[in-house]
């Protein structure tokens, strides 16, 4: 799973929107965008931002981890 699907998946199961993510961590909808669609990647500052958005570890986000701490 790429690090696009991921947060997509993580946002729908938390039923929040892009533009509350965007908010959230400081910066434009479109890069949320960007980011599910594997078309860019985050910046390491923003990966932390949403990790603690999500309560998730950065490691979980980028599908270095499972969802309970197994390394993969």
């Amino acid at each position: 799973m790429t690090y696009g699907e991921r947060l997509k998946e993580l946002r729908i199961a938390k039923g929040v929107s892009q533009k509350e993510i965007a908010n959230a961590i400081g910066v434009d909808v479109s890069s949320i965008s960007y980011w599910e669609r594997d078309i860019y990647e985050p910046k390491a500052n923003y990966i932390a931002k949403m990790a603690r958005f999500f309560a998730v570890s950065a490691d979980f986000l980028l599908g270095l981890e499972d969802e309970i701490g197994n390394k993969i």
